[in-house]
């Protein structure tokens, strides 16, 4: 395992060419974390010492950290969205009114003192210098003492003190399961800067992106507390609570508190839970990877816990045999936080008193491994890629494995994308996550049309295309941050088409897909563009006698057509808005896209039937 990281660490700090053929490079960091926690306070004090590396061709006279606690304050900018948005998240919000005439109160806005979240840095140093620095909401900005050069280090030495909030959103104290600690977000964290700039975003509701590194954290906590998360426990020994070798005798120290020290490897976050009464099982796979879970140890919860273990690890195989090999020692299903939320080696999990109310959860947060914490794209610019790619092989996993169907793509979740387009609340994905006008269009495009990219893409190059393309993108661009463009990219180079104008239209725009059977004359056929989107028509005659015949009739900006066995016509151009073409039978039935994966926003104008 040394070996493996040692190489992805190497392999990500030179200079590479990549599928853009850009220059490609990425920043380094290096955190040495210890924390003193008081449980009874929500509080804690911390040093950071962090190495930073440049290996960008820029000068850096300025960093940033988030601070992200700091939203969790009446008046913070999260605050003031979640008033003015006008379909605010409900688990942030009390509503003081009735359900026909709903009044929203802001639940942020009403935290008191020892209620809200904060991190505060109390000093910060490079090299050994201090350095001034403001606190700007959710925002550290520091200005450097001597400027960081193209590929030098530094070295930052931090002390902080943080509050955990209430439970609002994602971390907190106390959530509705009981959970005592959900902490993420909980630590002062270098943003990224890559070939972009610099991504310093407030912390507004949703979505992250950070810079890779090693992670080396020492906890102290309360000693009956059992802690999970990020990272391998280095001193299972002298911490018990289900990670010791009950082969070997236990060293545990005196005192009121346990030292649980961590190391995560090639990671770009370090997340943790703890509780009073956790159960911990250790679920060791086929593969080699264990599985921890973490759960609330009273009746309604254990079975549902239990019931789901050897479940994830069927995931756990299906992602390793669809997209690549999970790399890490461990991975860790937490109870904690609210409904689901996907960390680096680990998930929060809220729930579980049956076990439909989290396998389904459980197999989408797995799958996030892949696309957040691996590929790990920008997702607060591009929460499509993440979030649809991975609602895609997550669907299909449950299809096969909980459901017991194939998991052959299908149309079936197409309905919350034509309600964003039928009540015109629709937004392009290239919209910030922070910045759509209502959540549920957030929602809808980013889990929806963003998975709904993957599944149309199988109409437009092929189911076996699409499986080789995931399996590529993911060796490509693991430990990369790769961009939309890197995705059509491969898809291009597997297989063999155009697909520029696919990325354009389903991403960048609003446009709809929307084709007609427009006229039937003895055996000429016209079809229709109506919408703006063009697409690459599959269509199926059925003939007076009985017979069927399937033709393809490709997109000529494709420059080709996907793997068939329909008969294949003559491409079709965007500019011309019709086209026709002849059968050599007489017609009874004509129907347009019979897999039904090209999300045609107007089904009703897809068939004719001779009368």
């Amino acid at each position: 395992m040394k070996k493996l990281f040692t190489f992805l660490i190497i392999l990500t700090t030179i200079i590479v060419s990549s599928q853009n053929n850009t220059t490609y490079w990425q920043q380094h960091v290096d955190y040495k974390m210890d924390v003193d926690f008081n449980v009874e306070k929500y509080q804690y004090k911390g040093t950071q010492k962090l190495v930073y590396t440049n290996n960008s061709p820029d000068v850096l006279n300025k960093v940033f950290y988030h601070l992200y606690y700091n939203a969790f304050q009446p008046n913070s900018e999260m605050d003031a969205r979640l008033q003015a948005v006008v379909d605010p998240d409900g688990r942030m919000i009390n509503n003081i009114g009735t359900i026909e005439n709903p009044t929203y109160e802001s639940r942020i806005a009403k935290l008191k003192p020892d209620e809200i979240g904060y991190l505060k840095v109390l000093s910060l140093k490079q090299n050994g210098k201090n350095l001034k620095y403001t606190t700007e909401g959710t925002i550290l900005e520091v200005t450097l003492n001597s400027p960081i050069q193209p590929g030098d280090k530094a070295t930052f030495k931090m002390t902080f003190d943080g509050q955990l909030p209430v439970h609002i959103r994602r971390a907190g104290r106390n959530n509705e399961d009981g959970v005592a600690l959900s902490v993420a977000q909980w630590y002062p964290k270098m943003a990224e800067y890559d070939f972009e700039g610099w991504h310093a975003d407030p912390y507004i509701a949703r979505e992250f992106y950070g810079v890779w590194g090693n992670f080396d954290v020492t906890l102290h906590i309360d000693r009956n507390y059992t802690v999970g998360g990020t990272g391998d426990l280095q001193n299972p020994q002298e911490i018990a609570h289900g990670y010791e070798d009950k082969t070997k005798p236990l060293n545990l120290p005196k005192g009121e508190k346990l030292a649980w020290h961590f190391i995560a490897e090639n990671v770009h976050d370090f997340t943790w839970a703890a509780d009073p009464n956790y159960t911990h099982d250790i679920l060791i796979t086929k593969s080699g990877t264990e599985l921890h879970f973490l759960y609330k140890d009273t009746p309604e919860y254990s079975k549902s816990w239990k019931d789901v273990q050897p479940l994830t690890e069927k995931a756990l195989d299906y992602y390793n045999s669809t997209i690549g090999q999970y790399p890490w020692k461990q991975y860790s299903v937490i109870q904690g936080g609210d409904g689901g939320m996907e960390y680096a080696m680990c998930t929060f999990i809220a729930g579980g008193k049956s076990l439909n109310e989290i396998v389904g959860t459980v197999f989408h947060e797995f799958a996030h491994t892949w696309f957040h914490n691996l590929l790990a794209t920008n997702e607060s610019k591009h929460s499509w890629m993440d979030e649809g790619f991975t609602t895609y092989i997550s669907t299909l996993a449950s299809n096969k494995i909980i459901r017991g169907r194939d998991d052959v793509p299908n149309a079936n979740d197409y309905g919350d994308y034509y309600y964003v387009v039928n009540n015109r609340i629709e937004e392009p994905l290239t919209t910030h996550a922070d910045r759509f006008n209502t959540n549920v269009a957030f929602s809808i495009g980013s889990y929806s049309k963003g998975s709904m990219f993957l599944t149309q893409l199988n109409y437009i190059i092929g189911e076996e295309n699409v499986k080789k393309m995931l399996k590529k993108y993911f060796e490509d661009f693991k430990f990369k941050h790769p961009t939309p463009n890197d995705a059509k990219r491969v898809a291009e180079k597997i297989s063999g088409l155009e697909l520029d104008w696919y990325l354009n239209e389903w991403i960048e725009t609003t446009h709809t897909i929307d084709y007609a059977i427009a006229k039937v004359e003895d055996k000429s056929i016209t079809l229709a563009r109506v919408g703006q989107m063009p697409m690459p028509i599959d269509i199926v005659v059925t003939y007076d006698d009985g017979g069927t015949e399937n033709f393809n009739i490709p997109l000529r900006m494709m420059r080709g057509n996907k793997p068939t066995s329909a008969t294949i016509l003559k491409d079709w151009t965007w500019a011309h808005p019709t086209y026709t073409f002849s059968v050599e039978k007489k017609i009874k039935f004509i129907q347009i896209d019979p897999s039904g994966l090209m999300a045609d926003i107007d089904k009703s104008n897809n068939t004719f039937e001779m009368e």
